[in-house]
């Protein structure tokens, strides 16, 4: 027994010690502000290509080639480096007949399929590049968007309102607590990101593009002390 002695008072002293850590951690409040910050882009991002068929594989590669050389030769006459000219997509399938869940089918030729993604700089010209690219041979377009070269100062405008917003919802919170907010314990960016809000722009003699407007988005977590 005499051994167990120590043991117990260790134990006995120890015990108020735990108390004022979990008092401290029970004093927090976290809470997470956003804000979103909108711009007019200055770039945009369309994803077009060229489809053609053949009885060979080699046939509707050619006539691909062929194809698709007129699309980037219009693309670089209006503009567009050719560090913002990228292939996105290349494939080459076999055209099936009287195909059955049980038969595989006969081919009857090929198609070939190669899709490029281009970065148009000069906004102003969108309509424009898409008018020439689909007169010269494109025939497919997979999408298009809108968004900023340097989308930092938007980023950075928003991380000061995403603060100023968590600070807001820190002090309702605890007034409504009948408690202050104490020092900022910790703050936590979360990812930021673009959202595109479009607004019709019709351009002239061209495709009708939406040209719109791009929200840039910011998260900050704050963990405050709670003040009595």
């Amino acid at each position: 027994m005499r051994n167990l002695a120590p043991l117990a008072l260790a134990a006995v002293m120890a015990a108020p010690l735990a108390a004022p850590a979990l008092a401290e951690e029970a004093g927090r409040i976290t809470v997470t502000g956003e804000a979103t910050v909108m711009a007019a882009p200055d770039i945009a991002t369309i994803s077009l290509g060229v489809t053609t068929t053949g009885e060979t594989a080699t046939e509707a590669l050619r006539a691909n080639n062929a194809a698709l050389s007129a699309v980037l030769d219009r693309l670089t006459a209006a503009g567009i480096a050719a560090k913002d000219i990228q292939t996105s997509s290349l494939s080459i399938n076999p055209n099936f007949s009287d195909y059955t869940s049980s038969q595989r089918g006969k081919i009857e030729g090929y198609t070939a399929a190669n899709v490029v993604t281009a970065t148009v700089r000069d906004i102003s010209k969108l309509g424009e590049v898409l008018d020439e690219a689909v007169a010269d041979g494109a025939n497919t377009l997979n999408g298009l968007s809108f968004g900023l070269a340097d989308p930092k100062p938007q980023l950075d405008a928003a991380r000061k309102l995403a603060v100023a917003d968590a600070v807001a919802r820190a002090q309702l919170l605890t007034g409504a607590a009948g408690v202050g907010t104490g020092r900022i314990v910790s703050i936590t960016e979360g990812g930021g990101y673009q959202q595109p809000g479009p607004m019709l722009r019709m351009a002239a003699d061209s495709v009708p593009v939406a040209e719109g407007q791009t929200g840039v988005t910011a998260q900050v977590s704050i963990v405050f002390e709670i003040a009595d």
